[in-house]
């Protein structure tokens, strides 16, 4: 069946001068669009609500969020915070949500945004106000009990603050591969793969021709979530990895190729990207939805 495609213009807010090129998303949509690869296949989200935010987040930390408070769990992210950024946040979580439901449906979809893995249960982090990653997962074990999932974590940057989060949750398990020698903190994913500065394409799909094969073997989930995080690419100036954008989509095509060999349902969310060129990483995420209609269509 098709992949879902998950998205809204609501996923842009006016952040102002800021690193984070958030008008991507509609850029994306833009070229997914003029390619006709939506169609029936886009499903617009809800924004998440207090209740989804609370299966991962703590109570006083909504609240503040919620009424945009600049307290200090809120002031800790690198965005700002005002009622029109978090709104976004909510309809990214709310599309992280409705894109795994998806998945379970059809077998793959994306959501044209998401992948915000630093945020903790009680304070933001990074670009990262609520962990829409683990607020999807903990809807689907509400829904599915028992679901094993793998959370397969390919951004730049560690996802530790989801790694945090399920750390003793044993029906989910996270892996991450990422540059060392960089933000954040690092936190104990079940498998973690550092990379040095400067590695590139080969190294990199290296790593993964092994891993993704062995964890879908080994703990055999019943779901998989994909962080395809754009900023292993060379051109991206908040790292130091040498992926290209050929590269990017070798890794995109093993995680999906992988998931639907062993038949194991599998929702992307598109993670970070930073090129100075914001066209490059438009392309990265753009190829992220042709390798899962590639292998899914």
């Amino acid at each position: 069946m098709f992949p879902a495609f998950v998205y809204s213009d609501g996923y842009y807010a006016d952040l102002g001068a800021h690193v984070f090129p958030i008008a991507k998303y509609r850029l994306v949509y833009k070229e997914l669009r003029s390619r006709a690869i939506l169609g029936e296949n886009l499903i617009e989200p809800e924004p998440a609500s207090e209740a989804d935010l609370l299966l991962v987040h703590d109570r006083r930390y909504v609240e503040d969020l919620i009424h945009a408070r600049a307290t200090q769990s809120t002031v800790s992210s690198e965005l700002p915070i005002s009622k029109e950024i978090v709104q976004a946040i909510l309809l990214t979580t709310g599309g992280t949500i409705r894109a795994c439901e998806e998945a379970l449906k059809r077998g793959c979809s994306v959501n044209l945004s998401g992948g915000f893995h630093h945020a903790f249960p009680d304070h933001a982090e990074g670009f990262c106000y609520v962990n829409d990653m683990a607020v999807g997962v903990r809807r689907l074990q509400k829904q599915r009990q028992g679901i094993r999932v793998a959370v397969i974590d390919c951004d730049l940057h560690q996802g530790n603050g989801t790694a945090f989060i399920f750390k003793d949750d044993e029906n989910v398990y996270t892996f991450s591969i990422h540059q060392r020698d960089l933000y954040p903190l690092k936190e104990d994913s079940n498998w973690d793969i550092h990379l040095k500065n400067g590695v590139g394409d080969e190294e990199y799909l290296g790593h993964l021709e092994r891993a993704v094969p062995s964890i879908v073997e080994k703990f055999k989930p019943g779901f998989v979530l994909y962080q395809a995080g754009a900023d292993p690419y060379g051109g991206d100036q908040l790292g130091d990895l040498r992926l290209t954008i050929e590269g990017l989509r070798r890794r995109d095509e093993l995680v999906f190729g992988e998931c639907k060999r062993r038949g194991v349902p599998v929702s992307a969310v598109l993670g970070g990207g930073y090129a100075l060129d914001t066209n490059d990483t438009v392309t990265i995420h753009v190829n992220t939805c042709l390798a899962a209609v590639e292998c899914f269509g």
